[in-house]
């Protein structure tokens, strides 16, 4: 093979959780009544259009969760040499981002560099100037026509991406029209909004995305379009490979929190007496711990561990990959207290109705009463919980990298993005860009799951739905 396929700790724990989310997916696809609250999602035009942004995020980070090793040299036919470097498929597609490094800093779009160098000419005369780019805008024979050609290409792009969205819409019409409907008919029934799920927000946004993304792959290979950084690395391509450690952070640690504060908040609600005691004040005693002095201590020994012990890990990435880990585990660890609290509130509620008091009068198990009756009436909680925690803890990883505690300075984030751009801002003139690119994904993803999880909140919680 051309490759060797390299698994990362946080890779194995993405499939895990992909797995159980298709999953829970076929669960509530059998059941009518999980069912009927994600109709009422389905039903919602803005939390349709943010689950179409949500997908494209996802999409991006699971591409960079495929990891391998590209092939060498072949010494023999039982001996196979690998790169040490560890890629990902993202990586792969996106090679002319990778490789296309420039001197240093070069602002969105431009074909020469943004601080002026001394230039040697043949006569031997020296004088001071910005020199052009070795990638950026190197098609162009005089700078001059650089707005000419982008303007051109971003039209052609648009176009492009518009007939593919036509094509697109075209085939789902054919799919969703009814057997004696007509196409016109069909194409004014999705217009008007005419059906139980908003198909007209999602197309839209679908449509917004595809033209996004056809002006992205037309232009990025010619330009650095959003600059480059201080060593030369295309800025876009950064913020790309930022996508997957916001995502691990959002959704890991949340796998790490919930068995903690389902199974401690139920059994302190269900049991009471001693065992609420030991709970409620192991929790209590977490949370009067400063957060951000707990995951400094816990990254500054893994940072020991890692320099004592470097023969564990083969390369920078596994290094990076087992940092972001430990740094999802200490997330999880901190931040199941809330969770926990609402909990046991609900479950001290739950246990004198008269389903699980008739349950516990003919026998059944703890155990069975917390697992079949309690934790199902509770779900709603946990969803919500999970959703409206998802975009602070992307906002969290920004905020930790940003004193220096979060992801490896090597590994790309939003985090470090802003981090670095703090020296970036006091320079004159400003370099903008990186802290303008990182605000954008980070906000795009921000805002898509705010806007998802306002609607998953409305329809689980027995008191908002209508």
């Amino acid at each position: 093979m051309p490759f060797q396929l390299e698994f990362l700790w946080t890779d194995i724990l993405i499939y895990l959780l992909l797995a159980s989310t298709l999953a829970f997916t076929f669960y509530t696809l059998r059941h009518e009544h999980l069912r009927v609250p994600w109709r009422q999602v389905a039903r919602r035009p803005m939390a349709m259009a943010s689950l179409v942004v949500l997908a494209v995020y996802v999409v991006v980070g699971l591409m960079d969760s495929v990891h391998y090793r590209p092939l060498l040299e072949i010494r023999n036919q039982a001996e196979r040499v690998y790169s040490n470097e560890v890629l990902s498929l993202l990586d792969k597609l996106t090679t002319t981002l990778r490789t296309r490094v420039e001197k240093t800093y070069s602002a969105p779009f431009a074909v020469q560099a943004y601080s002026k160098e001394t230039v040697e000419y043949p006569d031997g005369r020296h004088a001071r100037e910005y020199p052009r780019l070795t990638y950026g805008g190197a098609h162009l024979r005089n700078p001059q026509d650089r707005a000419t050609d982008i303007a051109r290409r971003t039209g052609f792009a648009a176009l492009t991406g518009i007939g593919l969205w036509l094509v697109s819409v075209a085939g789902f019409l054919w799919w969703w029209r009814g057997s004696a409907e007509s196409w016109n008919g069909a194409a004014r029934r999705l217009w008007r909004g005419e059906s139980q799920i908003p198909w007209r927000a999602i197309w839209v946004t679908i449509g917004v995305v595809i033209v996004l993304a056809a002006n992205a792959a037309s232009l990025s290979p010619l330009y650095h379009i959003f600059g480059t950084d201080q060593v030369g690395q295309d800025v876009f391509y950064k913020s790309l490979k930022s996508i997957r450690t916001g995502l691990v952070i959002g959704t890991l640690t949340t796998l790490v929190m919930l068995p903690f504060a389902a199974v401690f908040g139920i059994m302190a609600g269900y049991f009471r007496g001693w065992v609420d005691d030991v709970i409620q004040y192991t929790y209590t005693t977490l949370s009067s711990i400063p957060g951000v002095l707990l995951i400094a201590a816990a990254i500054l020994s893994l940072q020991v561990y890692v320099g004592n012990h470097p023969e564990s890990f083969h390369s920078a990435t596994e290094r990076a990959d087992i940092r972001l880990l430990f740094l999802c585990l200490i997330l999880g660890v901190t931040s199941w207290t809330s969770l926990c609290r609402l909990l046991r509130g609900e479950t001290l509620k739950l246990r004198e109705v008269d389903y699980i008091q008739a349950a516990r009068a003919l026998g059944s198990s703890h155990v069975s009463v917390m697992a079949r009756h309690v934790l199902p009436n509770v779900m709603h909680i946990i969803l919500i919980t999970v959703v409206l925690d998802f975009s602070g803890l992307v906002l969290a990883e920004a905020v930790l990298s940003y004193v220096g505690v979060g992801v490896d300075p090597t590994m790309d984030s939003w985090g470090n993005m802003i981090n670095s751009a703090r020296l970036e801002m006091a320079r004159e003139p400003v370099v903008w860009w990186s802290l303008a690119s990182a605000f954008v994904f980070m906000f795009g993803l921000v805002l898509a799951a705010n806007l998802f999880s306002d609607a998953v909140r409305d329809a689980f919680d027995p008191r908002l739905r209508k």
